[in-house]
């Protein structure tokens, strides 16, 4: 049977959307999630993403399934291509927000006027059983704590955003080797779930850069919960104001840590690529 679907990215952060609301579980399996994104002899993405039915008072659920098979709790980049897909779907080209179940709780994406989508990505989970990590006591936050990786010492801060993120912050994201490194933190023992990893380099208070290793896809151009969670990382170590941009290798995502209400909201971009059909 041949099963429609869109890719769409943000940021070069690329997905493969599914209209899966017909049925409460995804329509592919893991292991056919890994040959669509393959991008040599598939269609070629981060991950592929399922709109299914709302759950709990939702409008729709978010199942996701990265390039390695594995499945995440939520994505942020991904979640804003699969609000923009859904108003696609439905037509909509009015400003509008969306109840998205997904695997770390309710979020709520929000439309734009100017086509941007600003998410509510939630509270920040700062405590080390949340994140998961072992490298604090389980009721402790991890704040600049020392980490061995690869033969060097990183001082490392640890947020959950639903999903575990490593921070590091560095001179210059640029010379970091992360295809030689990244998956040395991702996989790390005191990380029982694995880990995000966020390289930040501090151009200013309100400007900082960022390159990351996603769990479970490897580098990527973009990362929305990495880029919720670096913010977060650097106000607690004193880097960074609560609102500020974050450029990625694929663009730039406005990120506020909201004094008000404790919450990450996230704008940026989602775009269509192009549809067709896999059998």
């Amino acid at each position: 049977m041949a099963i429609e679907f869109t890719k769409y990215h943000g940021l070069g952060n690329d997905f493969i959307l599914i209209d899966n609301r017909s049925a409460a579980e995804p329509c592919l399996t893991p292991a056919q999630a890994i040959q669509l994104c393959d991008r040599h002899f598939g269609i070629g993405a981060d991950g592929v993403i399922f709109a299914l039915p709302g759950q709990d008072g939702t409008d729709y659920t978010m199942r996701i399934f990265n390039s390695d098979g594995s499945e995440p709790e939520m994505c942020g980049n991904g979640i804003r291509c699969l609000a923009r897909f859904i108003a696609d779907l439905e037509g909509i080209t009015e400003p509008r927000s969306y109840r998205i179940h997904t695997l770390a709780g309710v979020i709520t994406p929000k439309l734009e006027a100017d086509g941007l989508v600003t998410v509510d990505m939630g509270e920040p989970r700062l405590l080390a059983a949340e994140i998961p990590t072992t490298l604090a006591a389980a009721d402790q936050k991890v704040v600049e704590q020392p980490l061995e990786v690869a033969g060097q010492t990183w001082n490392v801060t640890c947020v959950s955003m639903g999903n575990p993120h490593c921070i590091t912050f560095v001179e210059d994201v640029a010379a970091i080797p992360l295809e030689a490194i990244g998956a040395q933190f991702e996989t790390h023992a005191v990380f029982p779930k694995k880990t995000n990893t966020e390289f930040i380099q501090v151009v200013r208070s309100d400007y900082l850069k960022m390159r990351v290793w996603e769990r479970g896809a490897g580098i990527t151009l973009a990362c929305g919960t990495g880029a919720c969670a670096s913010l977060v990382a650097a106000v607690l170590t004193g880097r960074s104001d609560r609102r500020a941009a974050i450029e990625l290798p694929g663009g730039v995502l406005q990120i506020e840590w909201s004094v008000a209400d404790n919450r990450l909201y996230m704008t940026g971009p989602a775009e269509a690529v192009f549809t067709g059909q896999v059998c």
